[in-house]
């Protein structure tokens, strides 16, 4: 993209939602390195977290939606990037989003790399969106492997947060005492 369309209109939000369409890693890294960001870590984190598109969908559910494993990958490498915001109109989050593209992909592979990466960023797939349904309960019943893998997810955020629970338990009922003595 040339310097003479980015000055006829195309703002900072609409080449990172552009971006984020395209699977364009170079168009998001200039959006990241051109003022007002300037690649300052704590502005990229700010403005990915708060720009939306018409309907309140991040660069993140966007490029999820699409199917842009590169702009994900980059947009995930950013400090401080809420991952599991839910957009307005159906409140999904990205890991949703990707979810349906991963049903409507040809290719099983690349929509469970989609997946992949935003579950390995930590994404949390118990977060149910206005219809009440949780990323699992989109997959698609013969996708088994995505199935699976979303499962394992959920199971794993389970077991660690019963741990740490489990921890503030055990706390609690010992009081002050120490069974050192």
């Amino acid at each position: 993209m040339s310097t003479t369309q980015d000055e006829q209109g195309a703002s900072p939000k609409e080449l990172l939602i552009e971006a984020s369409r395209r699977n364009n890693t170079d168009l998001l890294t200039e959006v990241f390195s051109t003022p007002p960001i300037s690649s300052k870590p704590d502005l990229i984190a700010k403005f990915l977290n708060t720009t939306t598109d018409a309907l309140g969908a991040s660069a993140l559910h966007i490029a999820a939606q699409y199917g842009s494993y590169e702009v994900l990958d980059t947009i995930l490498d950013q400090e401080g990037v809420e991952i599991d915001g839910q957009e307005r109109r159906e409140g999904d989050t990205c890991l949703h989003k990707a979810v349906r593209f991963a049903n409507e992909e040809g290719d099983k592979e690349r929509g469970r790399a989609v997946v992949d990466i935003l579950v390995d960023a930590g994404c949390d797939p118990r977060i149910r969106n206005k219809a009440k349904l949780k990323a699992i309960d989109l997959v698609d019943p013969r996708n088994t492997e995505l199935r699976k893998d979303l499962q394992k997810a959920e199971l794993t955020l389970q077991m660690s947060s019963d741990v740490v629970q489990e921890d503030e338990d055990d706390d609690a009922r010992d009081g002050p005492g120490s069974e050192s003595d």
